[in-house]
């Protein structure tokens, strides 16, 4: 059952007809074939045109959703032979990023991302995508590997942030970040990263400082949440939304600014309405990408990331 954003009313309420009329219709003779379909259509096409005009802050609310697909369910639609691989070999495992060895479209990479979950049991067991020091190591460990393979390494990165708690800063927390930052930028193999819903402060750059960064059409991008950077401004949470359209959170702004380099399109009305064609076309760009990186060498991919991050922000 689609669970329906606020913004979303509209359609709900269409959507609540249609289902009126499908029940009052079963074992009778009259033909509502017609009025069925009209209001369907009606439904599509106002979906389309309420998804096709989204403020930063709704998209932050699509981003969010409690269905939109997350790594093990992108994995599940578009990786074969996912062979997971736990531990940092220093303190433990973090449930909250997952990784390990997989393949795409034939070709072997090494799949590293955010879990959220999508009920109570799970999100507690993947801390709501929120990694510790633990899972950023682990993270640097699964690169190292993939370059001593030669494999490609491939992101998907959908979290608010790093576990903030103080036994996460008692293990090193913005220590394991900065040098899971580090090993992305001096990794020898081609590296894709995706924002698929949230992508959170350092939590989300530490995993996604590659040569590619792509982002779902309605994922969104920033240093803090609107809600942070509103309760700091402004001294209330209420200015969120003013503070994401400043921010410049959304996939369409970052692109624009030359912080991302392509948009992935979601199926109409966001991917948690159809998150295996959400995930093959993410499939599809993944696969693009690391085609058209294929031909260059250690050298060539560590200066790329370089330029790429030094041309941000210039004039």
């Amino acid at each position: 059952m689609i669970s329906y954003l606020e913004f979303e009313k509209p359609v709900a309420q269409l959507d609540a007809r249609i289902a009126e009329l499908r029940t009052a219709a079963e074992g009778d003779d009259v033909d509502i074939s017609t009025e069925l379909a009209r209001l369907e259509r009606k439904s599509t096409d106002l979906l389309a045109s309420t998804y096709a005009s989204l403020t930063p802050w709704q998209k932050t609310q699509v981003a969010r959703h409690p269905s939109r697909p997350h790594f093990r369910d992108l994995v599940r639609h578009a990786f074969d032979e996912f062979i997971p691989l736990g531990g940092d070999r220093y303190y433990g495992e973090d449930e909250a990023i997952l990784g390990g060895f997989a393949k795409l479209r034939g070709r072997r990479v090494m799949l590293i991302g955010h879990e959220k979950g999508h009920d109570t049991e799970s999100r507690l067991k993947h801390n709501f995508g929120m990694g510790k020091p633990e899972g950023y190591r682990k993270a640097i460990r699964l690169m190292d590997m993939a370059g001593r393979f030669g494999l490609p390494v491939v992101t998907l990165v959908d979290t608010s942030g790093a576990f903030p708690g103080v036994e996460a800063e008692e293990r090193g927390q913005a220590e394991a970040i900065a040098r899971s930052t580090e090993a992305c930028l001096a990794l020898p193999v081609p590296m894709v990263a995706t924002i698929v819903g949230e992508g959170g402060s350092g939590g989300a750059v530490a995993l996604a400082s590659a040569e590619r960064v792509l982002m779902l059409e309605h994922a969104v991008y920033s240093v803090i949440s609107p809600e942070g950077c509103a309760s700091i401004l402004w001294r209330t949470a209420d200015k969120a939304p003013d503070a994401a359209e400043a921010m410049k959170v959304t996939a369409q702004h970052l692109e624009a600014l030359g912080v991302i380099d392509r948009i992935v399109p979601e199926p109409v009305g966001g991917a948690h309405r159809n998150p295996e064609a959400a995930a093959q076309a993410l499939a599809q760009a993944i696969d693009e990408e690391l085609e058209a990186l294929e031909p260059l060498g250690p050298d060539e991919l560590r200066r790329a990331r370089e330029e790429r991050f030094l041309r941000i922000g210039a004039a």
